[in-house]
């Protein structure tokens, strides 16, 4: 890496050897699995998602060619498989993958499917946390996978989705979510602990806002070691909502890719989006994070 001096600072310029940027993509499906749904005006037990919505998701996913892509709303093996299948068959092959199944009676997973190898995998499902006197699990868990993305570079990738805003009769959606978060810091600090300067990033639907307590226990404490900034994204029309609830009409960000100070030099910011095509709603009701990172440690 060489330095140009321009006015009174310094900054980076990249040298002829420098590896070209990866792409990682974090999607919410949207039920990408078998569950009741309404077909032609009758109740279907263990339907899957329909077909066009299927290729629709599968069209956006070859658009953005991830190398990395990272899922939620995934069901069983089956899935990922049929997933990876309809990938490859059109010219996209992402032969590395890991699925992480939700608590038991939750049938929304994480995976994730990589051009890369898995050197390592730190994926939890057993995490639980207590509010009052009610034992809950982590409903979806935490998929963890660092990846080898040259001899020199490895990367850490954390998938989350944390508890919905419906209304359950456990225990308040809210203070479900906060404890989540919580459970998936705790979980980031053992890394942190381990490897301090870590290429760490946390992509996910975390169903909440940036200035909500779960988002701001997962980021951690501002300017100490393992704090996670959020990569702020936007459509090229400026837009940076992630995700819209059509009942109501409205438009938040509940997904998010939170990076380490290690990964923050390697990130590719103009090249990083959030990707909106016109047929969006017809795949998911989210829109997918694009995150490009040259693989090489300023």
């Amino acid at each position: 890496m060489s330095f140009c001096i321009a006015g009174t600072g310094l900054f980076p310029v990249r040298g002829q050897d420098e590896p070209e940027p990866i792409t990682l993509v974090f999607y919410n499906l949207k039920n990408y699995l078998a569950m009741e749904r309404r077909i032609d005006g009758e109740i279907i037990e263990d339907a899957p998602k329909p077909e066009r919505e299927v290729e629709a998701v599968v069209e956006a996913i070859l658009e953005m060619d991830p190398d990395i892509l990272s899922v939620c709303e995934i069901g069983d093996a089956s899935f990922l498989e049929d997933l990876r299948t309809r990938l490859k068959s059109q010219g996209l092959d992402l032969p590395y993958t890991e699925l992480v199944t939700a608590a038991s009676g939750h049938n929304r997973n994480l995976a994730v499917l990589s051009r890369y190898p898995i050197a390592e995998s730190d994926s939890r499902d057993d995490y639980t946390y207590s509010i009052g006197d009610t034992k809950l699990p982590f409903q979806r868990g935490v998929i963890d996978t660092k990846f080898v993305i040259n001899p020199q570079y490895h990367l850490r990738v954390v998938g989350l989705h944390l508890k919905s805003k419906r209304e359950v009769t456990e225990a308040d959606h809210a203070l479900m979510r906060l404890n989540e978060a919580r459970l998936a810091r705790k979980h980031l600090d053992q890394h942190f602990a381990e490897e301090p300067g870590a290429n760490l990033i946390v992509v996910g639907d975390l169903n909440d806002l940036r200035i909500e307590p779960p988002v701001k226990a997962l980021q951690g404490s501002f300017g100490q070691d393992g704090y996670l900034s959020s990569l702020t994204l936007s459509d090229q029309y400026g837009f940076r909502w992630t995700h819209h609830w059509s009942f109501a009409d409205s438009y938040a960000r509940f997904d998010f890719a939170l990076y380490s100070q290690g990964l923050s030099p390697e990130i590719e910011r103009d090249q990083s989006h959030i990707y909106h095509w016109n047929d969006w709603d017809k795949a998911s009701d989210h829109r997918p994070l694009v995150i490009r990172i040259t693989p090489r440690d300023r």
